[in-house]
């Protein structure tokens, strides 16, 4: 068995990953800068080289990286228990971003929407089926 973690890379995580935090109810659990590493340049000294975030039951990492390219062919997907939190995680990651679906109940039984946040990263908010 393996766990899949997603890992983010932005140009300012630590106000990315603040944002996620505030989004998904979550906690910075750790940061780890490349100044931790001996005889590292100054002028990188600050940039995150990994940071664990904790979040609507998920763990995320994530670093400093520059620039990004974002594409279209990945979306994270969070599924959570109620629609109530759903909406409240949607509303929250879409601040500042673009929504491509709105988060409304769909055929199949869920509610569900898409969204890019303001960092460029894609996500699908969903319900648990009915």
């Amino acid at each position: 068995m393996a766990l899949l973690r997603a890992y983010l890379f932005g140009e300012d995580v630590r106000q990315q990953a603040a944002f996620y935090s505030e989004a998904l109810r979550g906690e910075i659990v750790s940061v780890q800068t490349f100044g931790d590493i001996p005889g590292t340049e100054e002028k990188d000294r600050n940039w995150v080289m990994h940071l664990v975030l904790h979040a609507a039951g998920q763990v995320f990492y994530m670093a400093d990286a520059g620039p990004i390219e974002r594409g279209n062919g990945l979306e994270l997907t969070l599924e959570f228990e109620t629609e109530q939190e759903g909406r409240q995680a949607f509303e929250a990651l879409s601040a500042g971003g673009k929504v491509f679906m709105p988060f409304e109940r769909m055929f199949w039984g869920t509610v569900f929407g898409r969204l890019e946040d303001k960092y460029g990263v894609r996500w699908q908010i969903s319900t648990q089926p009915e």
